[in-house]
């Protein structure tokens, strides 16, 4: 079983120039920055990916072509979620048949499930594949927010291995590194809390701007988790707090795209309803990743 952990980037789905379809070629092209970025992991298809916009025909290719460029060099990690079950195995068996190392499930959404509901729908998931699952804990879109002793609750449940904590709740976050959940390792994804969390002890750092700076964001993980060199750290979280602070204020996919058509290493559009940024934004960002240092 292969160990999640360090800088797994949140990646996107490049689209076409019309938005219509998946540009699979762009696929392998951003595949090979992220290797060369020294990225330990991604996952694909999640809030950066868009997944709510895709077909399960799309979702499913975007899939298997992230992982074939891959080909064992990084981690991949298959993000999904559905309102059905039969349609959430459908996915996991697939990912997994693929070569997914593991699976990011957000629960289901619009209608929150009670915990009852939420715990026989990660337990049939799970018992459908033998690849760890995470828990995308992203209360702001679903509506669901789990106590600790619910979390504690479904880390019994075989292949319930990880929780990727998108709550933005820094207090909770804390609690859960500082107190940790018996067989559930717990990863951050919220992106200005990343200097927090890593000296928080986390184990990964589920991360979108890693999929526009790598190079800057393994940097920072070296620096600080290994090296321990705090002084250094905050010199170099500098930067990466302002491109954090910037893609938390706006539309995070249509942030992550723009970010990409700023150092020409574009993903396309996003998918409509989803707009571009308005260009004063694009302006900001583009003056902000401008004292990036690598490029």
């Amino acid at each position: 079983m292969v160990k999640l952990e360090g800088i797994i980037a949140a990646v996107p789905t490049p689209l076409t120039a019309d938005g219509k379809s998946v540009d699979l070629p762009n696929i392998a092209k951003q595949v090979e920055r992220f290797v060369d970025g020294g990225l330990h992991g991604i996952v694909t298809t999640g809030t950066t990916g868009e997944f709510p916009s895709l077909t399960i025909e799309e979702h499913k290719s975007v899939i298997k072509a992230y992982i074939d460029a891959a080909k064992g060099r990084l981690t991949v990690i298959a993000g999904f979620g559905s309102n059905s079950t039969d349609r959430a195995i459908e996915l996991a068996q697939f990912a997994e048949k693929s070569g997914a190392d593991a699976l990011m499930i957000v629960p289901p959404f619009y209608d929150p499930l009670p915990f009852k509901a939420l715990y026989k729908f990660y337990e049939d998931v799970c018992g459908s594949v033998q690849i760890p699952i995470m828990y995308y804990n992203l209360p702001g879109a679903t509506g669901v927010h789990l106590s600790a002793e619910q979390i504690r609750k479904l880390g019994e449940i075989e292949g319930f291995d990880y929780l990727k904590d998108t709550s933005g709740n820094a207090k909770e976050h804390a609690d859960l590194l500082t107190n940790p959940v018996d067989n559930i390792t717990i990863f951050n994804g919220w992106d200005t809390l990343s200097f927090f969390s890593m000296a928080h002890g986390v184990q990964a750092n589920v991360w979108g701007v890693a999929s526009i700076v790598p190079k800057e964001c393994v940097e920072f993980w070296n620096t600080l988790t290994i090296e321990k060199d705090l002084e250094k750290a905050r010199e170099q979280w500098k930067f990466l707090w302002a491109v954090s602070d910037f893609l938390e204020g706006v539309n995070y996919p249509a942030g992550i795209k723009a970010g990409l058509d700023i150092i020409d290493e574009s993903a396309g559009p996003v998918r409509l309803p989803t707009l571009p940024l308005e260009k004063e934004e694009i302006e900001r960002f583009t003056k902000i990743l401008e004292s990036r240092k690598y490029k």
